[in-house]
């Protein structure tokens, strides 16, 4: 499955449109990351708990779109986009969403 953040994918003819695609997941915070991550914000530095977490976060995202897509019968995502927002204390949403084409 190609994805891209462009409209158009060089080499290759977009036949149809399929239509929006879309992956999420939702993720708490460990209280074991937290203090971690409190020592951390004292001593500044990358808290590389929290960066595995988000990048698995996009991964799982990423995973569920391509999913969608497959099952819709395209076989590429253009213009796709990351968003993430917190929906409560200590738990964060992850979503990108794109458009699902067919492709020569």
């Amino acid at each position: 499955m190609i994805i891209t953040t462009t409209d158009k994918i060089p080499g290759k003819e977009i036949i149809e449109t399929v239509g929006l695609v879309k992956g999420n997941t939702a993720r708490a915070r460990n209280v074991g990351r937290d203090i971690f991550a409190f020592a951390k914000n004292i001593v500044g530095g990358e808290v590389l708990e929290y960066t595995k977490l988000i990048a698995e976060s996009r991964e799982q995202a990423m995973d569920r779109m391509k999913e969608e897509a497959k099952k819709m019968g395209a076989n590429a995502i253009v213009c796709s986009r990351f968003s993430s927002t917190t929906i409560s204390g200590g738990v964060s949403e992850v979503l990108v969403y794109g458009t699902a084409v067919k492709v020569e």
